[in-house]
């Protein structure tokens, strides 16, 4: 793996060098756009909306609205907005890692140290693992400051990028019928229901379906054939009896 980040993690007055590498990948398949006719790949040109011409990319600036007129932003706008470019990920505080709601997850990935800070960075994980605790800390990365959690992971220490609060939308236009009126018996049925599907999470017992049923239908394909591919069955349609939803679904848990 290539790293995409060079720099140190800042533990009081410990600098700890680490590299930083993706700790995800995406499972979805990559497809091409093609021409139905002779499937020659599609390709995007930057095309001037009234002119209707292409327009070269050294030619292209970038724009913000104000007022239905366009604000034009330059280089030297973006690097007085930019963050001090720093190669340090500044640990400000230590939290549980269950008070931050998953709504703030973004990606992760993996620190591996470098030859003098393998110590350093032994402690900063053991510490986290014994305290159970999470840093929270702030790193530049290409020119973008971001808030992240440093957390261990399998004898790992993890750098996972999470959200501002500027980034999350408010929810006050959602219609959420928490006001919905719901007796004692519905209920109790509903948190039998959540008692008889509870079990420890194990993310290696869910897998991305749809690619992996995708892949069979292009390898069949490609020799010709078509893949033949489990279904699953529609829900029945919807009552206005939860009560009766509810106990048909405890008895067909039990039945299975």
């Amino acid at each position: 793996m290539k790293a995409v980040w060079k720099g140190s993690i800042g533990f009081g007055l410990v600098n700890i060098p680490v590299k930083l590498f993706s700790a995800v990948q995406n499972s979805h398949l990559d497809l091409d756009m093609l021409d139905e006719k002779d499937h020659s790949r599609i390709r995007f040109k930057r095309i001037n909306e009234n002119s209707g011409k292409e327009v070269p990319y050294d030619k292209i600036v970038k724009g913000f609205l104000v007022n239905e007129k366009y604000v034009i932003l330059d280089d030297e706008d973006f690097q007085d907005a930019s963050p001090e470019k720093t190669k340090m990920i500044e640990l400000e505080n230590f939290v549980s890692i269950d008070e931050i709601n998953p709504i703030y997850y973004e990606t992760s990935y993996y620190a591996e140290p470098e030859k003098q800070g393998k110590k350093a960075y032994s402690l900063l994980l053991k510490a986290l693992i014994k305290s159970k605790k999470a840093g929270v800390a702030r790193f530049v990365l290409r020119s973008t400051e971001n808030l992240c959690v440093i957390h261990p992971m399998n004898e790992v220490l993890v750098i996972t990028k999470i959200r501002f609060p500027e980034e999350i939308r408010s929810a006050k236009d959602i219609d959420a019928p928490s006001s919905a009126s719901i007796n004692k018996k519905e209920l109790d049925v509903g948190l039998a229901l959540i008692k008889q599907y509870t079990s420890e999470f194990n993310i290696e017992s869910f897998h991305d379906e749809y690619s992996i049923a995708l892949l069979k239908i292009i390898k069949a394909k490609a020799k010709g054939k078509r893949a033949t591919v489990k279904k699953l069955k529609p829900r029945e349609e919807l009552s206005d009896d939860l009560y009766g939803q509810l106990m048909k679904s405890l008895s067909g848990r039990k039945g299975a």
